[in-house]
């Protein structure tokens, strides 16, 4: 189809609306506004070292995570504020960027949604003109945040990844794409840098279900699980190994590139929890019948640990990714079913082909060897009686 006969993101919007008479369109402006935004942050990172950086964005700062902010993470986080702040559409506002959730001034009117986002992912990989992007995720505001008008708190943000109504990314790279979610399959739109508009150039993303690719930072090797370092292992043995088929290996430290390339062509991604990112479970208390993992951790604390963001992150790409057919895991769980605990929440995550998350899943579900119980003093050990 000639390019100025596809679909605006606007017509987009508009038709996915009309399977939902009774909607506002508040949802349709809220995309909007954040694509808008996504538009001004390409045009400075495409400028790269000529862009002009404000002094309020200079480098040597940290954000919550202890992570040195970029001028472009600080100036991107910015113009998110800024184009969602005033339309009425958000109650509150969370970002990597700020320790707490940003408050609607008073001036504007409150909306019913709440947006989560990732102004600039990546961005350590700026410097060496790698694809970095945007992520983000529009969540249901409580009701009670929304009746009553009153700052949003923390509490309000922890909420289930399944809630999600939508989510998405932009990635800057050779060309700018903006990929979509509202619950109804993913739609990938091209920057159109003509006429300034993004254009609907892949209609129905679909990963498919087998894949000989994987990603993964090898480098943490020593610190991974049992489960994952399996894995891997029969991947790296190709055709004459348990998996029978050679496997490529990728890694570009940016989530929204790897995201981007398991959506165009298939694949898994890889950034699990490790052993430096958790302590040992403390022993459950006398009597107790704590539930645990297929790999003896309490849990609870399985959930908890690892290096990606669980609500800006791990969520907003395992909706996308699940919306594509595909599967987004904490390896034990379906990662959009955890709970949140914190607004910066770090966990572990798979996602990707369907069947190859599906055998990872299955490997942390077994018994790993070193929880196996002793030959010697097994039911059938040599000192049976």
């Amino acid at each position: 189809m000639p390019l100025s006969k596809k679909r605006t993101l606007t017509q987009y919007l508009i038709e996915q609306r009309r399977r939902f008479p009774q909607a506002s369109g508040e949802l349709n402006a809220l995309i909007l506004d954040v694509s808008i935004a996504c538009k001004a942050i390409a045009r400075q990172v495409a400028l790269g070292s000529l862009a002009r950086v404000p002094e309020s964005a200079a480098a040597g700062a940290t954000n919550v995570q202890g992570e040195e902010q970029k001028p472009l993470d600080v100036i991107s986080n910015e113009m998110l504020i800024r184009q969602s702040e005033w339309s009425g559409h958000v109650a509150g506002m969370a970002s990597e960027e700020m320790e707490q959730p940003y408050q609607i001034p008073r001036p504007y009117a409150r909306g019913k949604y709440l947006l989560v986002f990732d102004p600039l992912d990546g961005s350590s990989n700026i410097d060496v003109n790698v694809s970095v992007g945007t992520i983000f995720s529009i969540l249901r505001a409580p009701d009670e945040l929304v009746d009553t008008g009153r700052d949003a708190v923390e509490a309000d943000f922890l909420q289930p990844g399944a809630t999600q109504v939508a989510a998405g990314y932009a990635i800057y790279g050779p060309v700018t794409m903006l990929v979509l979610t509202v619950g109804d399959g993913v739609a990938g739109f091209t920057l159109d840098p003509d006429l300034g508009e993004f254009k609907l150039t892949h209609p129905d993303i679909r990963i498919p279900a087998d894949t000989r690719e994987f990603a993964i930072n090898t480098s943490n090797s020593r610190f991974w699980e049992p489960p994952v370092k399996r894995y891997v292992d029969e991947c790296l043995a190709g055709a004459s190994g348990p998996r029978g088929k050679d496997f490529n290996m990728r890694w570009i430290a940016s989530m929204v590139a790897e995201a981007h390339r398991i959506l165009m062509r298939g694949g898994v991604f890889l950034y699990p929890r490790d052993s430096r990112m958790t302590a040992p479970p403390a022993p459950p208390a006398a009597g107790s019948s704590a539930p645990r993992s297929g790999n003896g951790h309490a849990a609870a604390e399985t959930l908890n640990a690892g290096r990606l963001r669980l609500l800006y992150e791990a969520n907003p790409i395992g909706f996308v990714v699940e919306q594509a057919g595909g599967r987004a895991s904490t390896g034990r769980q379906p990662v959009l079913g955890v709970k949140p605990t914190a607004l910066h929440q770090r966990i572990g995550l798979v996602l990707g082909s369907r069947h190859e998350v599906e055998r990872i899943e299955r490997y942390h579900a077994e018994p790993s060897a070193r929880e196996a119980p002793a030959p010697l003093f097994a039911e059938r050990s040599l000192f049976r009686d």
